[in-house]
């Protein structure tokens, strides 16, 4: 089973969800340099979504040359200069933000509101993750 995940709840179209997730898992390190995606037929399985849409988001990540695929062998993560991984983090966080905001504004919070919240939040990450100081 893959670690992807799709809602098809969601409005954002399934194969721009699944392009996501996967430049996220590269972005955050969850996929590395030369690691290999699941096949087409088994993501798709895996999603419950058409192969079709599986194979177009590769295709695309190819042509943006995030992955390559190797006929026979596999499609696999290409070993990026930092530089193309620190823009991809930046444009993931700019799509989360994106969706985010409308989200909190929705219900009511500010910007200063979840700033302080994430503040908030990141101390108390802090204090779970510190060392012992005995």
């Amino acid at each position: 089973m893959t670690s992807f995940r799709v809602d098809p709840k969601d409005p954002t179209p399934l194969y721009a969800q699944l392009e996501r997730a996967i430049r996220t898992a590269i972005a955050t390190g969850k996929l590395q340099p030369g690691a290999q995606l699941p096949t087409v037929r088994q993501l798709a399985v895996d999603l419950h979504v058409n192969a079709n849409t599986v194979a177009r988001v590769y295709a695309a990540l190819e042509r943006t040359e995030v992955v390559e695929t190797q006929r026979g062998v596999g499609t696999f993560v290409r070993a990026t200069p930092p530089a193309v991984v620190s823009e991809n983090r930046e444009r993931e966080l700019e799509r989360i933000i994106s969706r985010f905001i409308p989200e909190f504004a929705a219900l009511g919070f500010t910007i200063d509101d979840v700033i302080k919240h994430l503040q908030r939040r990141t101390k108390q990450e802090k204090e779970i993750h510190a060392p012992d100081r005995q």
